[in-house]
């Protein structure tokens, strides 16, 4: 198979600057080195009627192209029941009926950051689970062997990060986000990660949850993101951030492109970009994106 890069979103609602740039990024990565580049929509969870649509005609619009078609998550299923099975079968899960409070109450393991998972249901008896199956549907965790893992970045190299006992499946029966996503990368040949720096900290536990699959670790490069002008990162209500948005004040979406690549160092046509495309020039910086921003910048005003 031949080796892919990503973008992955999820379809919550519109695309803003900062998920464009990370997909123009994303882009980047895979052309530049000769990848395929494939389109997988995150849609277990948070998926708003009509947000795909838009989605991928905005990506369309800033020139994002993609090979094959569009790969669902809510299709994808069968895959993620087996590699839990899989993992039971090898005794490294277990059943889990604790609440968010609890878990935000326990008190955690010294030097774990805050949120990781306590390990409370992890030496529960089979009375104990019983007891608790009776009242409480329960989430299936992953029994870790490990509490930190490393793994390689292109733009931060080496990290090591925490791995507690974190969620494979909700107890409402979706599939977890890190489970998910190691799955998914490994059956389509995606041998390389583009995202942004705030996902930096789940790198150590997918790859960790990769090796016990026996599947590949793909290369990462966690890209910075885009914030406001508090330095905050960049959302909706940040004013006009969408394409959409930006369109009604006579912003284009090839006029945004050539900012986002400006941003970049790159020149704003993407095939002109790709071409000098060098991950070591790259900004480290988040870019930051304030009001004036969305006004165009025509010569001689």
């Amino acid at each position: 198979m031949t080796a892919a890069g990503r973008f992955a979103p999820s379809p919550s609602g519109e695309l803003h600057v900062g998920n464009l740039r990370t997909a123009i990024l994303a882009w980047l990565f895979a052309r530049s080195t000769g990848r395929r580049f494939l389109l997988r929509v995150e849609d277990l969870d948070r998926a708003r009627a009509g947000a795909e649509e838009v989605q991928l005609r905005d990506l369309s619009a800033v020139g994002v192209d993609w090979d094959g078609p569009v790969v669902r998550q809510t299709d994808r299923g069968p895959l993620y029941t087996e590699a839990i099975r899989r993992l039971e079968e090898a005794g490294l899960t277990y059943e889990c009926f604790c609440t968010r409070r609890e878990i935000q109450d326990a008190p955690s393991a010294p030097h774990a950051p805050q949120g990781a998972y306590p390990g409370t249901c992890r030496r529960l008896t089979a009375e104990e689970r019983d007891i608790r199956r009776a009242s409480r549907p329960a989430a299936i965790r992953l029994r870790a062997g490990v509490s930190e893992w490393t793994v390689e970045d292109e733009l931060h190299g080496r990290y090591l990060g925490t791995v507690d006992d974190f969620v494979l499946r909700r107890n409402d029966g979706v599939t977890a986000y890190n489970l998910a996503v190691v799955v998914d990368d490994a059956e389509q040949g995606i041998d390389q990660v583009v995202r942004g720096d705030d996902l930096l900290s789940s790198a150590p536990r997918q790859a960790y949850l990769a090796s016990l699959l026996g599947l590949p670790v793909p290369q990462y490069a966690h890209v910075p993101l885009v914030v406001n002008h508090d330095g905050a990162r960049l959302a909706k209500r940040d004013g006009a951030v969408t394409l959409a948005d930006l369109a009604a004040v006579g912003l284009s979406a090839g006029e945004v492109r050539e900012r986002i690549l400006a941003s970049l160092g790159l020149p704003g046509d993407l095939k002109e970009a790709v071409a000098v495309f060098d991950p070591a020039a790259l900004p480290r910086e988040p870019w930051v994106w304030d009001a004036a921003m969305a006004w165009p910048q025509r010569s001689g005003t």
